[in-house]
């Protein structure tokens, strides 16, 4: 496997591509265009309370999106359920679910760039990876699209890729989210609002970095409201929360949205993933040949360990699509099974002073439960792909929870600012 060059994508444990081909280069996102998702849901019934919806948008945040709609139709964002969070700077479309909505109410809702369509009912509403997959076409510009580069690693994919967490898991231009995290865990708040508020980067305007810095140097929140341009709000939400409340670190983290704040422990656990994915691949392991020691996990969420009895026949159901390797990503009281990756993860927890109970106490804090979790290590995909001149068009679709542009960089090897 060829090894990525770039610090960013080093430091985040996405150290490895899949195919050993030179990269095509390119841009993507140079338009919303370029990047289109599709969510593809289970199912969508006709009764319950709760309507769902189709929501088409394009070059909006998603978080930003329904808090508009939310506002328009006089109602909490929080009553607004999803399945997937998707991407600013494209075209997607997606379901949610609205309680006590009417199609009349809707059809009223004219929001620019934004379409929303009643479809159906549920009796519940719509959570994390409650839709099926979501479906990809996706413009790589200004690319060196090479045929024979392309066919390589369409090849690759087919038979499967390092399954990393992609870097807007963790910030592409600031990426402190798993650090943030990382703070929590030790139970260090005042460290993680430190460095939520104050860590600077060079890809942000100069008059950020500034103030970042100068938050670090004096702990002035009063002065750092003052200084800390208004588009800022998490940040300034923070400084004013320790303005009032001095030395209440705890209670500014808690000014945080939910979702955000559980955001920040769970890209600590999903830098553990890639990190050992990658410590796998460099001690020679294999994405799809089965190890003694290694944990399977089968499309029915039932895991199994391969033993050197077993060894042969876990690699039958391998090559037949019955199940997949599997890291195991730690969390609170966490009574999985015992496998060789438990190792690896107690040394990397251990290296970063964190223990396995830490995720118990930042449960407490979040109000969000962080239990472990097992994800395959190798991502899978039917990519179509077209070409016109500079232009490569990739169309796949992917499983919830696996990353578009973990299949773009293998394409790529470019970058990550040229991804974003």
């Amino acid at each position: 496997m060829r090894e990525s060059l770039y610090p960013l994508e080093q430091m985040l444990g996405m150290r490895y591509y899949g195919s050993n081909t030179p990269g095509i280069g390119g841009k993507l996102r140079t338009s919303a265009e370029d990047f289109i998702v599709e969510e593809i849901p289970c199912s969508v019934g006709t009764g319950g309370p709760f309507l769902i919806c189709r929501l088409t948008k394009k070059d909006w945040d998603q978080q930003r999106a329904l808090k508009e709609i939310a506002k328009r139709l006089g109602i909490s964002y929080k009553r607004i359920g999803f399945g997937g969070t998707k991407d600013k700077h494209a075209i997607t479309s997606q379901l949610i679910s609205l309680q006590g909505i009417t199609p009349e109410e809707i059809r009223e809702v004219q929001i620019r760039d934004i379409s929303i369509e009643a479809v159906g009912r549920s009796s519940s509403p719509l959570t994390l990876g409650s839709h099926s997959a979501n479906r990809f076409t996706i413009t790589i510009r200004e690319a060196h699209a090479d045929p024979e580069i392309i066919s390589a690693v369409t090849g690759v994919c087919r038979t499967g890729v390092p399954n990393y967490y992609g870097i807007q898991r963790f910030g592409v231009i600031r990426p402190v989210s798993h650090t943030t995290g990382a703070y929590i865990l030790k139970g260090d708040y005042e460290g993680a609002v430190c460095h939520y508020i104050g860590a600077a980067f060079p890809g942000e305007p100069e008059r950020v970095q500034e103030a970042r810095t100068s938050f670090l140097e004096h702990r002035d929140p009063l002065r750092s409201i003052r200084e800390f341009p208004l588009p800022l709000n998490y940040e300034r939400s923070m400084l004013h929360h320790l303005a009032t409340h001095p030395g209440d670190y705890r209670g500014a983290l808690r000014v945080l949205p939910p979702k955000l704040l559980s955001m920040l422990v769970s890209a600590y656990q999903s830098l553990l993933f890639n990190r050992a994915l990658s410590l796998r691949i460099a001690d020679g392991g294999d994405l799809t040949g089965p190890l003694p020691g290694d944990r399977l996990l089968f499309a029915s969420g039932k895991e199994d360990r391969v033993s050197q009895q077993t060894e042969g026949s876990a690699r039958i159901q391998i090559m037949r699509g019955r199940c997949r390797i599997a890291i195991r990503v730690p969390g609170c009281r966490d009574e999985a099974p015992a496998c060789a990756d438990n190792r690896t993860m107690e040394l990397l927890l251990s290296e970063d002073g964190i223990k396995s109970g830490d995720f118990c106490a930042a449960s407490d804090l979040v109000q969000a439960r962080f239990d472990g979790a097992s994800r395959p290590i190798a991502l899978s995909a039917e990519v179509v792909p077209e070409v016109t001149g500079d232009r490569a068009r990739l169309s796949f679709s992917l499983e919830p929870g696996q990353y578009a542009t973990t299949v773009c960089r293998e394409y790529m090897k470019a970058d990550p600012l040229m991804m974003i």
